[in-house]
């Protein structure tokens, strides 16, 4: 017998190692170093020594290896993923996190990602206008790390949540009356593909306006609370990252710039280059944002969130160009409404523009990707941003004076964990962190009930499926709206109680527990207007205008059922109309005092008695 020498020992026991151990490289663990790996190289070593030539052992080593390794293959894992994201708001947050990541590591054992796609080198120029925002450690693992994390989660998260909505929104419930024969007309000059995608971002333009209620750009608490201090320059409940793109679509409701992040999003999932354009001082180089632009052939086309509205073109026609906002003054010079209000920005203001990017670092990293370039069929999402090339062809575009990444992602990431860390020592601040939105966030039966409403909303499941099995959100939404006297019931009726999380404990003082009581019945009250108003959104996103205008005014603006919602049903009720031929009542709706969105919607409606007078 040949003997063996201790290069041909170390790679058998390399072998063993990682036929039983597929996910540390050997000799990476310390423990391994000292006593496992002499446990190993022993026992092959004496394996060898009874049964003869070592090839034999190196054959079968590599044989069971290769077994692994296809039985592996044929596992799903994508699929396994996709399903889990699908059903994602019905799983534990930490036991799927966990799932997730570890079907993509196993994925990419059989699949590795690309050595180019890791390097440094592959860093994209951009990322440096936020490096002064991301550690250097926590950007190496997002943009260059080689293995799935469980942050990694929240981003295939989002891009499939957003993905679905486009799916669905793009469709003709949700085109603008005002635009449906100007875009008809372009295609003469634009082409069918370009006429088609700008078709398709007022689609989704219309859809994040009508479903995200409009916020004040700094909304402070009606409580008194000591808030936590922030890095990044933040401000308690500051402007677009008080809460993240996710949170904006799931709650409904938003700031212009986290109107902005929705409207940018869903663009990006449809495969069309949109970015926040702001105006930088000359004096501090601060950047102002001031619409959306989204890139259509050479033009890019110009959207105003917090006006909710369109830039209308020359002579009130259509939607202006960034170069029509440039060169004809009119175009700025209307969105006045003289004796109103007047814009803050006019045709010399934005002669150069930054674009801005929502594009967050772990849509930069080469595993992304590489799992983007995998995906087919139903499953395919945009997980990664080529940021540099995207910045090209803005940067092509007459009036773009540059481009970067948008700080809002980061910051909102930053802001969140800042919050949530400083609640866990201070109960006031968590009592009103937690509490807002309490009725879709909790853990209690009745929050989980309705964030799977919520859930098959957002994914245009709006019925039941045909076999029965699977509820829609529109009988999950009515399951909510409890009428009165069940609430008032709560303080008699055991199974509420055990749906609202608020059984006495034995020896609980009764002040106390009368507290938790109203604060339950107050949540019963909040989640039925909720549920009410987003039934009459899904009442509009069917078609259904009529049954709209029918939930919108004699359920959520019925003056027994005051809400947080009364400003953006108002404006919903007046956009349903407009498809009921009733255009001089919506115009009414439109100039009503004291919404937020009353500048834009008084823009709205001298467009519409401009189209009725034409």
């Amino acid at each position: 017998m040949a003997p063996i020498i201790p290069a041909r020992l170390s790679n058998l026991a390399n072998g063993w190692w990682r036929l039983h151990f597929p996910t540390m490289r050997f000799g990476e663990a310390d423990w391994l170093n000292r006593s496992v790996s002499f446990f190993v190289l022993a026992f092959i070593a004496m394996f060898v020594v009874g049964c003869g030539d070592d090839s034999d052992v190196v054959r079968e080593i590599q044989a069971q290896r290769q077994t692994r390794l296809q039985t592996q293959t044929k596992q799903d894992h994508l699929g396994e993923v996709h399903n889990m994201l699908t059903r994602l708001i019905e799983l534990n947050p930490d036991e799927s996190r966990r799932q997730i990541t570890y079907h993509l590591n196993r994925w990419t054992d059989a699949n590795p990602i690309p050595e180019e796609d890791l390097s440094p080198s592959v860093i994209p120029a951009m990322f440096k206008t936020i490096k002064d925002l991301v550690p250097e450690t926590l950007a190496d693992e997002q943009l260059r790390g080689d293995i799935f994390i469980k942050n990694d989660v929240d981003h295939l998260r989002d891009a499939y949540l957003f993905q679905t909505i486009q799916n669905w929104v793009d469709a003709p419930p949700s085109d603008d009356v005002l635009l449906t024969q100007w875009l008809a007309d372009q295609q003469a000059t634009l082409g069918e593909a370009n006429t088609s995608k700008l078709q398709t971002a007022c689609r989704l333009f219309d859809w994040t306006i009508r479903n995200i209620a409009i916020e004040p750009v700094i909304e402070l608490p009606n409580m008194q609370i000591t808030p936590p201090e922030f890095p990044l320059g933040m401000v308690f409940q500051g402007p677009g990252y008080r809460q993240t793109d996710y949170q904006a679509i799931w709650r409904g409701t938003g700031d212009a710039l986290q109107r902005s992040g929705v409207f940018t999003q869903l663009c990006n999932q449809a495969g069309i280059v949109a970015a926040v354009l702001a105006i930088q001082s000359t004096e501090t180089g601060e950047l102002q944002p001031w619409s959306v632009g989204v890139l259509i052939g050479d033009d890019i086309y110009l959207f105003e969130p917090s006006l909710g509205m369109f830039i209308s073109g020359p002579d009130q026609i259509g939607i202006a160009t960034l170069a029509q906002a440039r060169t004809d003054a009119s175009v700025m010079r209307r969105l006045n409404i003289p004796g109103f209000f007047d814009y803050p920005y006019s045709k010399p203001d934005v002669q150069q523009n930054i674009a801005l990017l929502n594009v967050s670092p772990v849509a930069m990293s080469g595993r992304m990707k590489h799992l983007q370039s995998r995906l087919t069929g139903e499953k395919r999402m945009a997980l990664y941003n080529d940021v540099d090339a995207i910045g090209k062809k803005l940067d092509d575009v007459g009036g773009v004076a540059g481009v970067r990444l948008w700080a809002v992602p980061v910051q909102s990431e930053v802001y969140k964990e800042t919050v949530e860390q400083a609640a866990e020592r201070d109960p006031l601040l968590a009592f009103w962190f937690f509490s807002r939105w309490a009725v879709l966030e909790s853990e209690m039966r009745s929050s989980k009930q309705f964030a799977l409403a919520r859930w098959r909303h957002l994914h245009g499941q709006f019925d039941t499926n045909d076999e029965g099995d699977v509820k829609g959100a529109r009988p999950l939404y009515l399951e909510m709206r409890a009428p009165e006297f069940e609430i008032e019931d709560l303080r008699i009726d055991v199974e509420l109680q055990k749906a609202y999380g608020v059984r006495r404990e034995l020896g609980q003082d009764p002040q106390i527990y009368d507290r938790q009581l109203q604060q339950a019945q107050t949540m019963m009250r909040m989640g039925k207007q909720t549920a009410t108003y987003w039934l009459s959104l899904i009442q509009y996103d069917d078609g259904r205008f009529d049954n709209a205008e029918t939930w919108f005014r004699k359920r959520v603006l019925d003056k027994s059922q005051v809400s947080r919602w009364v400003p953006a049903a108002r404006y919903n009720l007046g956009r349903a109309i407009e498809h009921l031929d009733g255009e001089s009542d919506a115009i009414e709706l439109y100039k009503n005092d004291g919404n937020l969105q009353e500048h834009g919607n008084r823009i709205r409606a001298r467009l519409l008695s401009k189209s009725v007078s034409d």
